[in-house]
């Protein structure tokens, strides 16, 4: 079951919501989860997008300059023999948009000197590249507006399947609806101690001391720290803090290293759920993990077989 379903499962059973609610809760929170990581995937596409574009931007400028000096010089040399005696037919040509045209003219080459060729050619040159340049930057620009659009369309879903379970919840009797939010609020006193354990290496170490730092902080979907986060952003920020930069979704952090089974996971392995790899935590040892488990639950320890485990990653 998942870690929504855990918490439900945790109210007393005289307080304990209907079955019915109980499901529905308990799917309305998976489902939020996908949606969720489509959303940061869509997010960290994003990103990238945004660097190359202003990356691409900053190159087409300097490009442009560039030409622009080309220009300048094929113009001062144009003005000199025009004072010198008129400018000559080939050297009118270095003011065409289309220098390739000439230069293709081969039976006219021998009317210019060479280093009006040269010059040429580093015109006709850098004009390609910058045409090949822009439409690249169209087509990331392009792809950064997609992108954007499937970010606004996740965040939607994520919000419609939210604020549904909260409806559910809220409506609740009042004393079922204060165990609920009473155990997905809880320290989970009831497990065992997990210090002790033995961490892969110090990376791993590192990271899940940086994962326990977070304790009790709150779930934010789309968040990846300091102060709030979801499931693969708190995998995320725990790992930078080891020098390790993962993916941002639990999907990319299933492959982010070597696949260990259940039975030889050591503290700092990332523990992911479901078949569809929606959810991800960090062993922590004696049975347990950390992870941040779902809206109104904060960063806590929760055991290992909270819902079905799909693969076991050691970065």
């Amino acid at each position: 079951m998942s870690a929504a379903a855990a918490a439900l499962g945790a109210v007393p059973a005289h307080a304990a919501p209907d079955a019915d609610t109980r499901a529905e809760v308990d799917r309305l929170y998976e489902a939020a989860e996908k949606a969720t990581q489509a959303y940061d995937r869509a997010d960290e596409r994003a990103g990238v997008l945004r660097r190359e574009v202003r990356a691409a931007q900053d190159h087409i400028a300097r490009q442009q300059q560039r030409i622009n000096t080309l220009r300048e010089r094929l113009g001062s040399l144009a003005g000199a023999q025009y004072r010198a005696g008129g400018i000559d037919p080939a050297v009118a040509l270095l003011f065409s948009d289309d220098p390739d045209d000439y230069l293709d003219k081969a039976s006219t080459l021998d009317r210019i000197g060479s280093r009006q060729a040269g010059q040429l050619r580093q015109l006709q040159a850098a004009l390609r590249d910058l045409a090949q340049e822009r439409a690249e930057a169209t087509g990331k620009l392009a792809e950064l507006e997609r992108s954007r659009r499937a970010v606004a369309a996740h965040k939607r879903t994520v919000e419609q399947k939210l604020a549904r379970a909260r409806r559910l919840i809220n409506a609740l009797p009042a004393a079922a609806r204060a165990a609920y939010d009473r155990a997905s609020r809880g320290s989970r006193a009831g497990l065992p101690d997990p210090i002790g354990a033995v961490a892969a290496d110090g990376r791993a170490a590192a990271a899940l001391a940086a994962a326990r730092s977070a304790l009790g902080r709150p779930y934010v979907w789309g968040a990846n720290g300091p102060t709030g986060f979801d499931c693969s952003g708190l995998m995320q920020w725990s790992y930078a803090h080891a020098g390790i930069h993962l993916p941002r979704t639990s999907q990319g952090q299933r492959f982010a290293g070597r696949q260990v089974p259940l039975s030889q996971a050591r503290p700092g392995d990332l523990v992911v759920y479901r078949s569809d790899a929606s959810h991800v935590a960090m062993y922590v040892g004696n049975g347990q993990v950390i992870h941040a488990p779902y809206p109104g639950a904060p960063v806590r320890y929760d055991p290992v077989g909270m819902m079905p485990v799909s693969s076991v990653t050691r970065p």
